[in-house]
């Protein structure tokens, strides 16, 4: 699938809050994160945007455990008025929830998941996931470190190590088929350790683990075993860009964004 393709792609935007407050949301005096200016703009705004603008977009889905914060607000109402958006209530984890929209709401495949903080999301970016993604049943974007590092020396990502490079997620993410569920079922199993790397291997498998540790394994051989494990097609997709994986997790990140921006 190329950007002149017609629009078949439902797009989620993750804009959910966590358990606990999020210090930015509670610096900047707002209800949840994704309303937290950057720029100066809720952050929503950007990747939403973003997602609309693309031609193979079809609808953009906004998961939230609180719709009413974002149709509430003038600078991001004009989601809540946009046909091709809708809102869905999210619960506390991403991948229960995704499971929990996937079953009742009937969404047709593909679908392309990115978050409400992906503030500098832009039609390159996806342009190259969607080519790189399509025909697989399910696809994650990375960023190796020396092409986040060769631009952004100052950044700091978590990172997980294997013998092609250094990791970091870019927040993208691709569920080609139905195929693609009983990985967000393990996803879901592990997902209160996401920033804890050796448990997310764990459970793949000691051999994913051991294979980590001692670099006998590159990610992208690595998540096409787990793939055939689960009878389907993973992919890696490693992003050109390195603003794919800086995201407004920190007031850094925004510091680091909006000088971008204003480039």
């Amino acid at each position: 699938m190329t950007s002149s393709d017609p629009a078949t792609i439902t797009a989620i935007l993750l804009a959910g809050a966590r358990p606990i407050a999020d210090p930015l949301a509670t610096a900047a005096g707002v209800p949840v994160k994704p309303l937290v200016p950057v720029a100066g703009e809720p952050m929503i705004n950007r990747p939403a945007r973003a997602l609309l603008a693309h031609p193979a977009i079809g609808q953009l889905v906004v998961l939230t455990q609180n719709p009413e914060y974002f149709a509430d607000d003038p600078a991001t109402a004009w989601l809540a008025s946009d046909p091709r958006v809708r809102f869905e209530r999210g619960g506390k984890g991403i991948a229960s929830s995704l499971l929990e929209l996937m079953e009742k709401a009937d969404l047709p495949f593909p679908l392309l998941m990115t978050t409400a903080d992906h503030v500098l999301l832009d039609a390159a970016m996806l342009d190259q996931f969607v080519a790189e993604a399509t025909g697989a049943d399910i696809a994650v974007a990375l960023v190796e470190k020396t092409t986040l590092l060769a631009h952004y020396p100052q950044s700091r990502r978590t990172w997980l190590k294997f013998r092609d490079g250094w990791w970091s997620g870019a927040n993208i993410f691709w569920f080609g088929s139905a195929k693609a569920r009983p990985v967000i079922a393990l996803w879901q199993d592990v997902e209160q350790d996401r920033k804890k790397g050796w448990k997310i291997l764990s459970a793949f498998g000691p051999l994913a683990l051991v294979g980590a540790l001692l670099r006998i394994l590159t990610l992208r051989g690595g998540i096409a075993r787990v793939g055939r494990r689960f009878g389907l097609t993973a992919r890696l997709v490693a992003m050109d860009q390195a603003e794919a994986c800086i995201d407004a997790d920190k007031p850094d990140d925004i510091v680091l964004i909006e000088s971008i921006l204003a480039r």
